[in-house]
């Protein structure tokens, strides 16, 4: 079985999570030994953000890792076992997880693909970039 980087490699459609995972060098995380439970937008989800204000956040490594690790929980959860209320992600700030029917939603993002299996965790496609509150996207000059 793949880690979560080769997994998010394979699906074809997380190329946009993957350069900002490289740029902020959390390729090696993630790769490492987990467990993890990834939100991971897919890259119509950051095809939402403005794509000048995207290519000023990937040179802002900083505010980048911020951003992706706010995407993160510690240890592998099944959407059938998430419960509505908080994860703590690496980041440090929690995100709000909800039951919507018979979906997921974290911070208002929708799980569009859940229970992606890896060998160090889970992957859970969601369809808009979440952010922590108080971190905002670098204006692109």
């Amino acid at each position: 079985m793949k880690n979560i980087i080769e997994t998010a490699l394979e699906a074809g459609h997380f190329s946009t999570l993957l350069k900002a995972l490289k740029a902020a060098n959390l390729k090696d995380t993630l790769r490492g030994a987990g467990p993890f439970t990834v939100f991971a937008p897919n890259d119509a989800a950051f095809k939402k953000l403005p794509q000048k204000d995207l290519e000023a956040l990937l040179k802002d490594v900083v505010k980048l890792k911020s951003i992706l690790t706010y995407h993160v929980v510690d240890g592998s959860i099944a959407a059938k076992d998430i419960k509505a209320g908080e994860l703590k992600t690496l980041e440090s700030r929690s995100l709000a997880a909800a039951i919507v029917g018979n979906s997921v939603t974290v911070n208002g993002a929708k799980v569009v693909k859940a229970d992606i299996a890896t060998s160090n965790g889970v992957i859970h496609e969601i369809d808009t970039v979440v952010m922590p509150k108080g971190v905002e996207l670098p204006k692109a000059a």
